[in-house]
């Protein structure tokens, strides 16, 4: 089991890293490029939005990995895993929030621009982010479950 949460910590390390990436070098870009577009204030609104939506991104990834490593420790069916999901969920569910309040920002864009499309993409993270709560909250309900059951049936033998 080591090797496959082994594996699965890099590639939470390799979600991160684009990530920061994009918040250091693409959103200034695009925040320069826009500028000469649209109101300042707009854009400083949505881009103020988007960098505070990736503080929770950031604390899902981190709860991610410290649930791989409970697993690791095989304490998978424990208390503190349930937490993570549940730290997990309400990440996923902030940044869902976050995002739809920028999202009237991009419809104005959008109609500045006639690109009704941009409103279509920015309806993408938030709806991903509440499928992610919605798992989230369904694996977090299992586990639970599971670790009642397993405390039964250690209470019964």
């Amino acid at each position: 089991m080591k090797r496959e949460t082994l594996f699965l910590k890099v590639t939470v390390i390799l979600i991160g890293i684009p990530i920061i990436l994009l918040c250091l070098f693409w959103l200034p870009w695009i925040a320069n490029e826009a500028a000469e577009h649209y109101p300042a204030f707009l854009l400083y609104l949505a881009l103020i939005g988007l960098y505070v939506s990736t503080i929770p991104f950031f604390v899902a990834l981190f709860q991610a990995f410290r649930l791989l490593s409970y697993i690791d420790k095989n304490k998978a069916f424990s208390d503190l895993s349930v937490r993570a999901l549940k730290n997990i969920k309400y990440c996923a569910i902030t940044i869902s929030i976050l995002n739809l309040a920028v999202l009237p920002l991009l419809v104005l864009m959008a109609e500045m621009d006639d690109a009704p499309g941009l409103a279509v993409i920015g309806l993408v993270i938030p709806f991903a982010s509440f499928v992610i709560a919605v798992f989230a909250a369904v694996l977090q309900k299992l586990l639970k479950n599971a670790i009642d059951i397993k405390s039964e049936n250690d209470l019964t033998v």
